[in-house]
């Protein structure tokens, strides 16, 4: 219980940081006088970082220990969201902000990993999906937070709260033991590289392309639909910021419950069902989202458009485990969702761009086709693994 507690709590406060950004980024330009492009490049630069941090913590995990590593990643990304508070400029709040990526990319995979092994096999889909709520729950924090607290402490008071994990990282390592599997494994030599299991037989090439692609497509939808969301609602339709805080967090609160039904649905039907249900769903809601235009719509759209979008998010941490050995499991996670979260780094400039050039309704309704691809990798690349023991 301890390591999935430690596991959500990492990823939570992944999730505040990463919305609270998007809150405050007119704020920051303003104030550090940024272009769009460079206050687009924050959020791509961090994810970015994330990706650095991934193949790096990752596979140190599989050496070293997925609590060690867990234990670092909590401490690297809040001293330098805490830094973030005393930039001066675009230069310097730009490093920041990547270091902080590199923390936030190690802690995915490793929750991921440390609750798939301390946990039955008839419970995985379900414990990996409460690893996903909590980065919901961050989001959520920071969605009904932002509008309270911005106007009173400002975009630095902001960041210098993200200091607080660092009380985390300490709890985490005293309290958190390593899972038996891993202290198994470990005793016996490592044949291969952790990354060289990710490719090494045309079985695992297909696979980890399936991966990508499945990441890929999560984190570009989900980064360009809730960085831009609360613009979305106050430039389209002239929200004030409580009120997209609001109708945000609502969509929020649907991906949260999107995550815990795909634990269910996956643990009981398979994780393949699962996916091709979310993705077809996501491709539908999304379109639909884009044409709503009355506030109770926006409402309730939002929060179904939320189940499918991001409940997904709920699987990967099992389909994942099942698919890699112990020795590359870290690895295997933090890679390859870390990929993903480089290509979703995009979603926020694609959908900014286009929103521009044509509106965010047009922006919205092409990020809908992107879910196709999707069902594709998960009909021909990805095998179904629900209920098998770990290698």
């Amino acid at each position: 219980m301890q390591a999935l507690v430690a596991s959500i709590l990492g990823y939570a406060m992944d999730g505040f940081d990463l919305l609270i950004l998007g809150f405050m980024l007119p704020a920051i330009a303003a104030d550090l006088h940024l272009t769009p492009a460079q206050a687009g490049s924050l959020v791509t630069w961090t994810l970015g970082g994330a990706v650095a941090g991934g193949v790096v913590f990752g596979v140190l995990s599989d050496y070293f220990g997925r609590v060690r590593m867990l234990t670092w990643t909590i401490l690297l990304f809040a001293v330098f969201t805490g830094l973030c508070a005393l930039s001066r400029g675009y230069d310097d709040l730009l490093i920041y902000r990547t270091i902080a990526g590199i923390g936030l990319g190690g802690e995915f995979g490793i929750g991921m990993a440390l609750v798939a092994e301390a946990w039955p096999a008839h419970m995985r889909a379900r414990v990996s999906s409460y690893v996903g709520l909590g980065w919901q729950l961050g989001v959520l924090a920071a969605a009904l937070l932002t509008p309270l607290l911005l106007p009173m402490i400002g975009w630095r008071g902001m960041f210098a709260v993200g200091l607080l994990p660092a009380l985390v990282s300490f709890v985490v390592r005293r309290h958190v033991d390593e899972p038996a599997m891993f202290i198994e494994r470990k005793a016996t030599p490592k044949k291969k590289l952790p990354l060289r299991n990710l490719f090494d037989t045309p079985r695992n090439a297909r696979v980890s392309i399936g991966v990508i692609v499945l990441c890929s497509v999560q984190n570009f939808g989900y980064y360009g639909l809730m960085i831009w969301l609360p613009s979305y609602l106050s430039k389209t339709f002239g929200y004030s910021l409580t009120k997209s805080g609001l109708w945000t967090a609502v969509t929020v609160l649907g991906m949260a419950l999107g995550i815990w039904l795909f634990g269910v649905a996956a643990d009981r039907f398979g994780r393949k069902p699962a996916f091709l249900f979310y993705q077809i769903g996501a491709v539908v809601m999304v379109f639909v989202y884009s044409n709503l235009t009355s506030p109770g719509a926006l409402l309730i759209g939002g929060a179904v458009m939320g189940v499918f979008v991001n409940g997904m998010i709920g699987g990967y941490g099992a389909l994942i485990s099942e698919l890699y050995p112990t020795e590359a499991r870290a690895t295997a996670q933090n890679v390859l969702f870390n990929i993903g979260r480089a290509v979703g780094g995009l979603g926020p400039v694609v959908v900014g761009a286009l929103a521009q050039q044509y509106s965010f309704a047009i922006a919205l309704a092409l990020l809908a086709s992107i879910y196709l691809l999707d069902v594709l990798a998960t009909l021909f690349l990805i095998p179904e693994k629900r209920g098998a023991e770990l290698e």
